[in-house]
């Protein structure tokens, strides 16, 4: 029992990569576009189409990545808009509104490997602390070396000389 335990894992880790090469070039061209547009590197065009009124309400030109949310029925377009500036834009979807996503430039992708994306800077978060008025106050710290003393001794003024 317990090497059946053992070995099954381990057959899945073997085959595991037998079946994601599996896919055919353009699924795994696909992929990797998309991951390369998740990291903001393929320019696109979104544009959104109002079915009755046969209007353009939006149009997002840019290095965007994007997310369809069927739950909410929306669609989420993030965008860089420069160094580490970025925008993000929802637009409900209904039964009249639709889009369009256009890729504006070819980029090169590997047809052979998938692409893995790796953010070590990702595992320890950015964290932002708030405090409540009422809550614990944030401690007093003494930068006054002279106003210290080891436990049991006491302070002493320093002296002044003239």
């Amino acid at each position: 029992m317990k090497r059946t335990a053992f070995i099954q894992p381990i057959t899945i880790l073997l085959l595991a990569p037998l079946l994601l090469g599996a896919c055919t070039d353009a699924q795994m061209a696909s992929r990797n576009l998309s991951k390369a547009s998740d990291q903001f590197e393929v320019l696109r065009r979104v544009v959104f189409y109002n079915g009755i009124t046969d209007a353009y309400p939006l149009e997002i030109i840019g290095l965007c990545s994007i997310r369809s949310d069927d739950r909410e029925r929306q669609i989420e377009v993030t965008c860089k808009t420069s160094g580490d500036q970025y925008k993000k834009h929802y637009m409900g979807l209904s039964d009249n509104m639709t889009y369009i996503v256009e890729q504006l430039d070819p980029r090169p992708v590997n047809v052979d490997h998938y692409r893995v994306v790796f953010k070590p800077q990702a595992i320890i978060p950015d964290m932002d602390l708030r405090w409540d008025g009422d809550a614990v106050p944030a401690p007093q710290i003494n930068r006054n070396p002279i106003d210290v003393a080891p436990p049991g001794r006491a302070v002493e003024s320093p002296s002044v000389d003239s």
